[in-house]
């Protein structure tokens, strides 16, 4: 838990040497070390500690959370053990509910200064990382949030600091762009719920949503007349408006390279969480039934990955599901998410196991936001080499009468307040638009255009699965103990990707990389 909380937070550490010389030391647990030659002591814990009563402080047990407290404009939630203390002028961090301190200064005339923080961090990282956080807090990037406050803990009392950000060099964030196919062609639906459900919300929802203001009349007109060509399509006698692999290459612009995750076989629905999946869950196509498609979208430059039916808890269907997805597009495959976003605490030793690079299944279907509470890519703690590109936006989860329903200046300011924490933090905003969202009767193309645009305007670098991962994969290992002083801050990344920046924070002169810190990366 230590170190993945310093390959997220990526500054110089080491664990506690009683021969070392600090000027911070993070003490998690109830031995306190109050080394005095150092600047600042940060100590965590979620219950009382013998030091509480040292210091003449009553610790006192919160109820079980999750409790959010609050710091200025910040809100933090915290899932674990607590404890608030009594009431101090140098309070950090209030209990929302209570009002009371979570967080104090000890003031005193000698070092170390002292701060007390009544929760664990460590134990709050491994919540988020393998249970997340429920619905109601999705809108929080608490881990970034407790990333956050720890610098701000350390910067503010004149302690030098060195970080690489996580955001490319030149640029504010990754924007990484995805699209699960799971509907490539309309002609393969045969008066199925797909049909039916199509034609529900492209005639009667059309009007409907039209009349609450909801959808354009062009939209509308456009559902409609792609009803009356469905016969056509089903004859072969006009193109299928539900193949949209040139638009969003076209839409995305030149030099962008996407990701597309396909299904490897059709009719199967796979095994459920307890019980058996709907079976809307099984696909009407297979990927042999595109191989043509997929292959240009390699030839083009995109990635293909694998949309998993049940790799996300077995490692025979796994294998038999990436094989198949490795013969159809003939590349290797290194990336997968799972289809409806089947996952549970197994899914990533699993997939490591099978080999992959990385994930991205880790997000909500009903509402956008942060359920492993970070912008960040992170490694599962049951992986060795996965890492997991957390999901952030689905277009169905704001659009879907049964997700947030929103309309699309709604969607708009939901979509801002996620660029704008990327703006601030860095990180990286991963977006799936589904492969007929373009296409009637969703019509979600203009927005999309639009949500491009913003990207770009924000400063976004926009990237497929495979890259992103590789850039915070190349980020995770450089060496920071091995950098020297310089007047040029910068890493280079190699393979054709951005280069890493060092920020530098209280640092009386600039701190730069060697020649030869590629080889450390």
């Amino acid at each position: 838990m230590v170190r993945e909380f310093f390959e997220l937070f990526k500054t110089p550490w080491e664990f506690y040497r009683r021969d070392g010389h600090y000027e911070v030391v993070l003490c998690s647990g109830s031995e306190i070390i109050e080394d005095s030659s150092a600047k600042l002591v940060l100590v965590y814990g979620g219950r009382e500690l013998p030091f509480d009563a040292a210091q003449g402080r009553q610790a006192h047990s919160n109820a079980p959370g999750p409790r959010m407290f609050v710091a200025e404009s910040m809100r933090l939630p915290v899932y674990g053990q607590s404890v608030s203390f009594s009431p101090s002028r140098s309070g950090i961090l209030i209990d929302e509910e209570t009002q009371q301190p979570v967080a104090y200064m000890e003031i005193r005339a000698s070092r170390p200064l002292v701060v007390r923080i009544g929760y664990d961090v460590f134990r709050e990282l491994r919540f988020l990382l393998t249970q997340g956080q429920p619905i109601e807090n999705a809108g929080i990037a608490t881990l970034d949030l407790h990333i956050s406050l720890l610098r701000s803990l350390i910067v503010c009392h004149g302690v030098p600091l060195v970080e690489i950000p996580p955001a490319p060099k030149g640029y504010r964030f990754i924007a990484c762009l995805t699209h699960d196919v799971d509907h490539p062609a309309i002609r393969v639906h045969k008066f199925d719920y797909t049909i039916l459900g199509f034609l529900y919300r492209a005639i009667p929802g059309s009007l409907w949503n039209v009349l609450r203001g909801r959808q354009s009349l062009r939209a509308l007109f456009g559902n409609w007349w792609a009803v009356l060509k469905l016969p056509f399509v089903f004859l072969g006698l006009s193109s299928d408006f539900w193949n949209q692999f040139e638009a969003y290459k076209s839409l995305e612009g030149d030099g962008v390279r996407s990701s597309f995750f396909v299904i490897p076989f059709k009719h199967d629905r796979g095994i459920g969480k307890g019980q058996p999946p709907p079976k809307q869950r099984a696909s009407a196509y297979a990927a042999a039934d595109i191989v043509d498609k997929v292959r240009r979208l390699i030839a083009d430059g995109h990635e293909i990955g694998l949309h998993g039916i049940d790799a996300w808890h077995d490692q025979r269907s796994g294998r038999r599901e990436l094989n198949e997805i490795s013969q159809v597009s003939g590349a290797e495959i290194t990336g997968a998410r799972m289809h409806w976003l089947y996952f549970d605490r197994q899914s990533p030793g699993v997939l490591d196991n099978l080999g992959f690079d990385y994930d991205s299944t880790v997000g909500y279907n009903e509402i956008l936001g942060y359920r492993a509470g970070t912008s960040q890519v992170f490694r599962p703690l049951d992986a060795q080499r996965l890492l997991e590109l957390p999901l952030h936006i689905m277009d169905t989860a704001l659009f879907f009468p049964a997700c947030s329903n929103l309309s699309f200046a709604e969607a708009r300011r939901s979509v801002g307040r996620i660029i704008d924490h990327a703006v601030q933090f860095g990180g990286v905003i991963t977006i799936n638009w589904h492969d007929r969202s373009l296409a009637p009767e969703r019509q979600w193309r203009d927005f999309y255009v639009d949500f491009i645009h913003e990207l770009r305007v924000r400063g976004a670098w926009l990237a497929n699965a495979r890259d992103s991962v590789l850039w915070f994969r190349k980020r995770r290992a450089v060496l920071l103990d091995d950098l020297e002083c310089d007047s040029n801050p910068c890493i280079e990344a190699g393979s054709n990707l951005p280069g890493m920046e060092l920020r530098l924070y209280n640092a009386p002169r600039p701190i730069a990389v060697p020649e030869d810190a590629e080889t450390h990366a």
